[in-house]
């Protein structure tokens, strides 16, 4: 595995550490983590930026589907400073995943999220 690749690898594990962080401090010490101070995230959704915002956002996921959490949905794929990948969002009692999509992430030098263009695949009606 090459340094890159185990970069992009670090960085969508750090980014999947904060989307199923649960209590506040270990959620905004996980976004902290994951993103550049000034970092964004923007979905089909949302479109914010800054530590506080991203974390608001992902407490809002939480609040919407509780037990459920976000996984990895097969391998991470990148280059240069880009990396992309699937994900879905578990429910933690029966295993179905009725949220699906993908994400691209920009990083910055030290492996860190500066920006994230999430897609949405499979959504649940009235979500």
């Amino acid at each position: 595995m090459s340094a890159n690749t185990d970069r992009y690898e670090i960085a969508a594990a750090r980014y999947f550490e904060a989307w199923n962080a649960a209590a506040p401090e270990e959620l905004a010490k996980a976004v902290a983590a994951a993103w550049t101070a000034d970092g964004g995230y923007t979905d089909p959704l949302v479109d914010v930026s800054g530590h506080e915002q991203i974390a608001a956002v992902i407490a809002g996921a939480h609040e919407q589907f509780p037990g459920f959490a976000f996984r990895l949905a097969g391998a991470v794929d990148g280059h240069h400073d880009t990396a992309r990948f699937s994900w879905e969002l578990v429910n933690e009692a029966d295993g179905s995943a009725p949220v699906a999509g993908f994400d691209v992430v920009t990083l910055d030098a030290d492996g860190r999220i500066r920006s994230v263009l999430g897609f949405l695949d499979r959504v649940p009606a009235g979500a």
